[in-house]
């Protein structure tokens, strides 16, 4: 009796520290899966600057919803200052972020951070901005760039009756004297914008319906560092100052960002355009700001891009909010974003071109400005 007693007791013991030593198993699995200690978490989220409206709806979208799910946000704003936003990710690493959201200035300038990030297992999603040359990028949310490049080329063209709306061809003939203005060429968006848009333009540039009359076609020459309005607006006086000061008239501008067609169209008010005699050229646009979308109304700009940033805030939460319980995101593009090291899996969102004819329907109706803000 005592022998087996003793047996019991010592079998009992086994028992219980196989069932300790698996519930300790199941634990580190657990949290080598992130599935419980990501609870509450810090994420460091960085936009490029303030000066942007749509830059402070991300950031606010973003805030909201991860904190509606119980995260910690560290929202930061770099004023499009390259020393200011690698210092504040390196804060966002030191304060023990689980994981980052940045929207890059330039997406080569950050590879030390993104180093010190692999280095503390501190998973990166890109936001709208790929981030270039490293290999420590592991998720990519945005739109589809190309497309919303191809979009503003046919909203160009429809404005001046070269193609109708549905794309078939109009009725205008040209020759149609058009500039063009590219984005900045430290963000790899402004490449897709730009090659998106010369997908259309160039067959038209080629036959001669379009003619870029100041001869600048290039990337190169015709890039807006930083997006940066009054830049456009100086190059627009420019381009009026040399190119156009026998008498000839510009009919279309493309650009590929409402703060910069507000300094294009203020550089050709101030040459006399706006008026009955002298109407403004067809202007594009992109991210559908407030004053952009304002001017649309007044029929000063033709068209902007809209992109609903409310969409691209909740897939990157939802990437976030997956990677940090130990999951895979949804991706529906693994094989167009490589960034000079790997190729990013990506989550691309639609656009839609809006005119002074579906503002309402797409802007008001859809939640994303009141009549109020238009003022319509």
């Amino acid at each position: 009796m005592r022998f087996s007693r003793m047996g019991a007791v010592a079998s009992a013991v086994v028992l219980t520290a196989a069932l300790a030593a698996c519930g300790s198993s199941e634990k580190t699995a657990d949290k080598a899966a992130g599935a419980t200690d990501n609870k509450g978490a810090l994420i460091g989220v960085t936009m490029p600057t303030r000066s942007s409206e749509r830059w402070i709806s991300d950031g606010d979208n973003l805030k909201k919803q991860l904190e509606g799910l119980g995260y910690k946000v560290d929202l930061q704003y770099a004023e499009n200052d390259i020393p200011t936003q690698t210092q504040q990710l390196d804060n966002q690493i030191t304060k023990g972020a689980k994981l980052l959201i940045i929207a890059s200035i330039d997406g080569t300038a950050i590879t030390t951070q993104l180093d010190n990030a692999k280095q503390n297992n501190i998973p990166v999603i890109a936001y709208d901005r790929l981030i270039r040359n490293s290999p420590n990028v592991d998720y990519y949310a945005t739109f589809d760039n190309a497309k919303v490049g191809v979009q503003q080329a046919t909203s160009l063209l429809t404005g001046l009756k070269v193609l109708n709306a549905d794309g078939s061809k109009g009725t205008a003939k040209g020759p149609f004297n058009v500039e063009l203005f590219a984005g900045s060429p430290d963000d790899n968006n402004a490449t897709f914008f730009f090659n998106g848009a010369m997908t259309v333009l160039k067959p038209f540039i080629d036959d001669g319906t379009i003619v870029v009359k100041s001869k600048q076609t290039d990337f190169k020459t015709i890039a807006i560092l930083r997006w940066d309005p009054a830049t456009a607006q100086k190059r627009m006086e420019d381009l009026l100052t040399s190119t156009y000061k026998g008498g000839a008239k510009v009919q279309g501008v493309l650009s590929p960002y409402d703060g910069l067609s507000i300094g294009i169209l203020s550089a050709l008010k101030s040459n006399g355009y706006g008026t009955a005699a002298n109407p403004y050229p067809i202007v594009t646009g992109q991210d559908a700001e407030l004053a952009s979308v304002k001017s649309i109304i007044a029929g000063e700009q033709y068209s902007t891009v809209y992109k609903d940033t409310r969409q691209l805030a909740e897939t990157t939460v939802k990437m976030a909010d997956a990677v940090l319980k130990g999951g895979k995101p949804e991706v529906n593009n693994t094989t167009d974003y490589n960034n000079g090291n790997k190729v990013v899996p990506s989550m691309l969102l639609q656009s839609v071109v809006v005119d002074k004819s579906n503002y309402k329907k797409e802007l008001v109706d859809g939640g994303y400005y009141t009549e109020a803000q238009l003022g319509s």
